[in-house]
């Protein structure tokens, strides 16, 4: 009887560290057993997939890759083919020193696939549905819009001061400015040193087709907060003070499932508002905020905090101890670590959060 000498990997874990990059990827494939191979091949989960199976049938395939350019697009096509894949933070992958001195593609994806084999990855990016993917696209485009229109305020502001022209004392408040009145004033009664003013025609149209499209897209996050997915959850969140629509939407479809954090401190360690710590000896030092974290919360989340302050007497008077022994700007991230405590509770319990408010 003819023995066979197939190869067959059935049960076996391969373990696929992937450097990925616009149009070739360079891959490392580990077993458990201390086999490794390298290669390098164009950017297709498919071609992966036929080297996979060809050469290592029957396996268990697990791929990682570090989260950058291609976002999930890469994850979605691996899973496409049965392939189980992670994605890693680039500063959570253990690194020895010769590594970050003699970094190379083939390098990375090794440190990749090590990582995944011996499990010494404490935090992969978590995965969103597809469904939600397109909802946090239109918020942060909306973001996107706001601070473009802001950046052409400012030069507009630099035009106007390059020119010698006086802003009037009747727009003296900065709440004023960019009103009806203000632009109006823009379009009809400034002269510049030159005499056409072309140049400030162009960015008032660009600021007016700015804020449509900021009102727009703005209608549609509230048609969308509508909707049956995120009805009850706006609801609860707007319930915490401090907590508006676009904020609330666009924690929702930041987080998309406050369920997958654990704790309070688990919540807040992801919008980046726990402190440093150094821990030496006897020696315990607390710094400020982590760097880490979604900036884009953290952000949100301080700015509210001044809002909920005026609105909450429990929150006013932790205000009021905190400044009485540090900075208000260092007064204000301690609340907003409160604030993320309230919303990870109302998220988590569904009830409505309930609070004492401060006199009008």
């Amino acid at each position: 009887m003819k023995q066979s000498n197939k190869i067959n990997f059935k049960g076996q874990n391969i373990y696929i560290g992937i450097d990925v990059h616009l149009k070739s990827w360079h891959v490392t494939i580990m077993t458990d057993f201390g086999f490794k191979r390298k290669h390098s091949q164009p950017a297709s989960a498919g071609m992966l997939f036929e080297h996979l199976k060809n050469n290592y049938p029957e396996g268990n395939y697990h791929a990682i890759y570090e989260s950058g350019f291609t976002g999930f697009s890469t994850y979605y096509s691996l899973v496409s083919y049965g392939i189980d894949c992670v994605i890693a933070h680039a500063a959570d992958i253990p690194t020895g020193q010769n590594e970050s001195v003699m970094k190379s593609d083939a390098v990375d994806s090794e440190k990749l696939a090590r990582a995944l084999r011996e499990k010494s990855l404490k935090n992969t990016v978590h995965i969103p549905s597809r469904n939600i993917l397109d909802h946090r696209g239109i918020v942060r485009y909306r973001k996107h819009l706001q601070d473009t229109m802001s950046g052409c305020k400012t030069r507009i502001k630099h035009l106007l001061y390059s020119n010698g022209v006086v802003i009037p004392e009747s727009f003296s408040s900065t709440s004023s400015h960019w009103s009806r009145r203000f632009m109006h004033w823009l379009k009809n009664d400034v002269e510049l040193l030159s005499p056409t003013k072309r140049t400030l025609e162009w960015q008032l149209e660009h600021i007016e087709i700015l804020r449509s499209e900021v009102l727009a897209i703005t209608r549609e996050i509230r048609e969308l907060s509508r909707s049956e997915y995120y009805d009850d959850k706006i609801r609860l969140i707007r319930s915490v003070p401090g907590i508006g629509l676009i904020t609330g939407m666009t924690l929702l479809v930041e987080l998309e499932n406050v369920e997958r954090f654990g704790s309070e401190r688990a919540f807040a360690s992801y919008l980046g508002l726990v402190p440093t710590c150094r821990n030496s000896g006897e020696k315990t030092r607390m710094g400020e905020i982590t760097f880490r974290g979604n900036n884009r919360l953290r952000i949100m989340l301080i700015e509210s905090s001044w809002v909920a302050i005026s609105r909450d007497i429990a929150l006013a008077a932790a205000y009021s101890n905190f400044c009485r022994r540090m900075k208000p700007q260092n007064a204000i991230i301690r609340i907003a670590r409160k604030l993320s405590n309230r919303i990870f509770a109302v998220l988590k319990s569904g009830n409505i959060y309930e609070y004492d408010k401060c006199c009008q």
